[in-house]
């Protein structure tokens, strides 16, 4: 039985983790996003907690769009503000639902104040709920063929 939290995977979440503030240009994110292995950058208020996200998708749009100034937007003009989240106590297989049905890869993984803890992704979510099937799976047959009982 899958009961593997988002907490349990949080180095690996917080690993993936990138902020930038509100008035960050655009390009800024882009070199930010293409320097590294992340798809994701969330944007944070003043105060810390998330007020959006910008993902590798948002960037290649605003470029196909992009012309003279326009290419020196800040990140705010760019956020996606509707962003679905998760949280540090949600089931792994809970939020690997969800992101399979919205079709996401990453998802943020916030605190009660929306401050931003890690990035979580689908593909680390499935090796840690494998692991987790593989582990239940051997404990199951040792117990099964009375390894340790003696």
């Amino acid at each position: 039985m899958n009961t593997k939290l988002v907490s349990g995977i949080e180095a690996v979440s917080r690993s993936r983790l990138a902020t930038v503030g509100p008035n960050t240009l655009v390009s800024d994110v882009a070199k930010l996003l293409s320097d590294t292995q992340i798809s994701l950058v969330v944007v944070c208020d003043p105060d810390g907690a998330m007020a959006g996200i910008i993902t590798k998708t948002n960037i290649v749009q605003r470029i196909g769009h992009c012309q003279g100034a326009g290419c020196m937007s800040a990140a705010a003009e760019l956020m996606t503000r509707d962003v679905t989240y998760c949280r540090p106590g949600d089931g792994l297989h809970d939020v690997l639902s969800l992101m399979g049905k919205c079709g996401f890869v990453h998802i943020p993984v916030v605190d009660e104040h929306f401050r931003p803890l890690g990035v979580l992704n689908a593909r680390d979510a499935l090796r840690a709920l494998l692991a987790e099937e593989e582990y239940e799976e051997a404990l199951l047959r040792d117990y099964v063929m009375g390894v340790g009982y003696r």
